[in-house]
């Protein structure tokens, strides 16, 4: 996927989902998907495009944590930091996590290959702490076994 915002194939985007009803989260999840991110470029073009406020796109671009306005790494680690994970000492192995990457939530490491992101529930309670790896579920997390996880994906 292009982290390189392109103006026509938004235009493009945008189009394909007008005729659905409510085509803001569409357009948003299509971003995205196209370019990683959802550009701030890209916010009064969607604005006009929907006849709604920039304030609007803006809105709701930023309510929700799977809309991203920056590209992201080449792996996305989700940490999950509900109640159930807490329990089960997920704050320890995600500031383990966080210190050894040398970043903080929603941060990218320099060299681009990892984005730590927190979320809420992952639904693996009985297994927490749990966390995703590019989509891949990780149950029973530790530090040393995240280590592993992102030192496999490095020899990738």
């Amino acid at each position: 996927m292009p982290a390189v915002f392109d103006a026509q194939r938004a235009k493009d985007i945008i189009d394909a989902h007008l005729a659905l009803e409510g085509p803001l989260l569409p357009i948003l999840h299509a971003f995205v998907e196209e370019f990683g991110f959802v550009d701030d470029a890209a916010v009064p073009q969607i604005a006009d495009a929907l006849n709604i406020t920039r304030a609007e796109v803006h809105g709701v671009l930023t309510f929700y944590h799977d809309f991203r306005r920056e590209p992201a790494g080449r792996h996305i680690l989700k940490i999950c930091r509900a109640e159930a994970c807490q329990a089960r000492g997920c704050e320890s192995v995600a500031d383990h996590c966080l210190a050894d990457l040398g970043v903080d939530w929603h941060g990218t490491t320099a060299d681009g290959a990892i984005t730590v992101e927190p979320v809420y529930c992952l639904g693996l309670c009985a297994n927490g702490p749990s966390a995703l790896f590019d989509d891949e579920p990780i149950a029973e997390l530790t530090a040393d076994k995240l280590v592993g996880v992102i030192e496999e994906a490095d020899a990738a």
